[in-house]
């Protein structure tokens, strides 16, 4: 059986022993199935063995396997040593090998006669073929070939494996040991049908071949096959948390109550086609009798809020309350001013609640959350706190969610009686990492944008170019119009590579000498919330002409009035945080100008960034160039929020593969989500032994 198999201790494989059982250990390479996934981080191709006498032109990399004809140490006084050895191959020709550096070890290492393979570059020198520094193996006829003639691994290493000498050598001996000794015991994992249908490797054949391959073509393949079965048993977990939570019983919401009624009769404007797509597939998830776990994605502007708010109202029809969760204070207060204008009309009364709200508000906002007299809670995780009682939760609404963790996310399913679950991101998402990191979810994308909504024009500024900014800025002003300059420090730095970044506070004195005839108020994350909600205030009413601020107004902060965004070493933001930085302006009927201040030097990855930036304001484009970029383990903080480290799969390059292994592990559950039956049972041993997390058992989703 393949599970106790690969779970065996590998402390007793010949080779390894306690010590550097212990080594591995540290690294988390403790099973047999932990040394069969340690992956080679590259290979050498030897497969290009030379006959000496058939060299006629220097050659980057080759092979040459022979007999050490002769050997000589030669001991020199200040220019330093040097040892070199004749071999020859029968060939009738013979190549010089030579050291520099520790020469002495290298000449204690060879003897006449030994059979040796050498792997190097061939030059010429004095008229004769020669290698400077080849690695080099030698030729037990006895044993394996191991290092000789074929594709070999190179493994990675850390400083504890070469203290107990566990080199990429002695891996692939302890590798092969165990797949001459006990490979036939392996198992294939994925059931024939999947491996047939997607014209997979055999996995036992994969296993071996990843370390011993016969050639490029077969280790393509069980590349492949490795890859796919990474992603495939990823999606295998996600969709069994969606099967999971979509198969729980749900409050039935009302599509058509008298509330949204009003609120639709209210609105100012039609819904875009996007946002009535939406809305269809929200009532088709929570109208049902099951679990709605959707997510509501859209480009910033494109009208999320509207839908969210209009779901709200849905469960609030049905006699429900609701829940609405933002990562930071600044962007729940936005909400709870931007819900509360909605729904106080209506005679909804929507609740506050941060972790700096006020003990006295904060025990009125608990009781009226606990008797049902707060229709809608608006706040930080605080919401979903122990010690925060809903009287009857229908509904969980989380903007840019991908700012919580999976644990926060998890902890949603446990509040109430089973409420439906709606996440909303401004941050767009590449289809390949959607279907990753949100495979548990249903998704909906908003793809157009509310009439009105416009087009931001990007410079790329310098520090010659700044009278330019400040003309800029005081058109826009003298015009009625406001600013934001955001800035990536708070304060000053002390670090060496940090001196000449400008800061928010040194930025705030320089921008109020600049400008003294107009009021420019400062917010960073390290003011007290008071003094920032009244700065973000006076910004709000129009007081302030500009706003010096860190990103903590990336996301949640709407001001129509406001017509030019100024970022401050713009080099050193990401593509995503620049993306959301641009979409708070543009949100009026005035045009908006986004500059983007940078070092005049700039990294080839920066300037990538920037020329996205000013190419265009689809954020799907953007985020596919930031995910190419940066690699989805980077991605937003994507392994917060539930990507894992694949070892060989790439969810930026393996597209295909990922859309493919969806397809397969959403099928295989439809028809069997238990993984019951006989066919499937290597399958669900294996996912339960190495991959599913505590927790997570097939038997409680059958």
């Amino acid at each position: 059986m393949s599970v106790p198999l690969l779970s065996e201790n590998i402390q007793y494989l010949k080779g390894v022993g306690p010590k550097r059982a212990h080594a591995l250990a540290a690294e988390g390479i403790r099973s047999a199935a932990d040394l069969i996934a340690h992956y080679p981080r590259r290979y050498l191709d030897r497969t290009n063995v030379l006959r000496i006498a058939d060299i006629r032109e220097a050659v980057p990399a080759a092979t040459v396997v022979g007999t050490v004809l002769r050997t000589r140490f030669h001991a020199r006084r200040g220019r330093g040593s040097r040892f070199e050895l004749t071999v020859t191959d029968g060939s009738g020709a013979f190549l010089t090998c030579v050291w520099f550096q520790r020469a002495r070890a290298m000449a204690n290492l060879f003897e006449e006669g030994q059979r040796v393979a050498f792997h190097g570059k061939i030059t010429q020198f004095s008229g004769r073929w020669s290698m400077s520094h080849p690695e080099f193996d030698r030729i037990d006829d006895a044993g394996p070939k191991l290092d000789t003639g074929r594709i070999i691994g190179l493994y990675p290493g850390h400083a504890s494996f070469d203290e107990v000498g566990l080199s990429s050598r002695l891996f692939r001996r302890i590798l092969f040991t165990w797949f001459k000794e006990k490979g036939a015991g392996l198992v294939d994992p994925l059931p024939k049908a999947v491996v047939t249908e997607f014209h997979l490797m055999d996995g036992r054949r994969a296993r071996r071949a990843v370390h011993f391959p016969k050639s490029r073509e077969e280790l393509d393949a069980a590349i492949r096959r490795l890859k796919f079965e990474e992603l495939f048993f990823f999606q295998l977990m996600m969709g069994t948390i969606r099967n999971r939570v979509c198969r729980d019983a749900a409050p039935p919401l009302v599509p058509d109550g008298p509330l949204l009624a009003r609120f639709t009769e209210r609105l100012p404007f039609t819904l875009t086609p996007g946002q009535q797509s939406a809305l269809h597939d929200i009532r088709v998830d929570t109208t049902g009798g099951a679990r709605m776990n959707r997510l509501l994605q859209g480009d910033v502007g494109s009208g999320k809020t509207v839908v969210a708010v209009m779901v709200a109202l849905m469960a609030v029809d049905a006699g429900y309350q609701v829940a609405f969760l933002a990562p930071t204070e600044i962007l729940a207060e936005q909400h709870f001013r931007t819900l509360s204008a909605w729904l106080d009309p209506l005679g909804l009364s929507v609740g506050l609640l941060t972790g700096s709200t006020r003990r006295s508000v904060r025990r009125a906002t608990l009781d009226g959350i606990a008797q049902g007299s707060i229709s809608v809670a608006v706040g930080t995780h605080a919401v979903i706190q122990e010690g925060v009682a809903f009287s009857q939760l229908g509904l969980c609404i989380v903007d840019e969610q991908h700012r919580f963790g999976v644990m926060q996310r998890a902890a949603l399913y446990g509040k109430g009686d089973r409420p439906h679950i709606l996440l909303m991101s401004a941050t767009p998402i590449p289809r390949s990492l959607a279907l990753t990191v949100y495979g548990d979810l249903d998704v909906t994308v908003i793809r157009d944008r509310p009439p009105g909504r416009q087009d931001v024009e990007t410079r790329l500024y310098w520090e010659k170019r700044r009278p330019e900014l400040h003309d800029l800025m005081r058109r826009e002003i003298t015009a009625g119009r406001q600013i934001y300059m955001v800035y990536p420090l708070v304060e000053e730095s002390e670090a060496d590579e940090l001196k000449h970044i400008r800061d928010a506070e040194s930025g705030y004195r320089d921008v109020s000498e600049a400008f003294p005839d107009v009021q420019v108020e400062l917010v960073h994350g390290q003011m007290k919330s008071a003094d920032k909600e009244e700065a973000m205030q006076c910004f709000v009413r129009g007081e302030a002409a500009i706003l010096v601020s860190t990103t903590v107004i990336e996301v949640g902060v709407d001001v129509p009035n406001a017509s030019v965004m100024v970022i401050e070493h713009a080099e050193r933001f990401g593509l995503s945080q620049l993306h959301q930085l641009r979409g708070r302006i543009g949100r009026g009927r005035h045009a908006a100008t986004c500059v983007l201040m940078c070092d005049f030097k700039r990294s080839e990855a920066s300037k990538t960034r920037l020329k996205a930036m000013v190419e265009t304001n689809d954020g799907f484009r953007i985020s596919e160039v930031d995910l190419r970029l940066r690699g989805a383990g980077d991605f937003f903080g994507t392994r917060q929020s539930g990507l894992p480290a694949f070892k060989l799969a790439d969810v930026a390059e393996d597209t295909d593969l990922v859309g493919d292994t969806r397809v397969a592990a959403r099928a295989l559950l439809d028809v069997d989500p238990a993984l019951s039956r006989p066919e499937n049972r290597a399958l669900r041993d294996y996912f339960h032994a190495f991959v599913a997390p505590d927790g997570l058992s097939m038997s409680r989703i059958g």
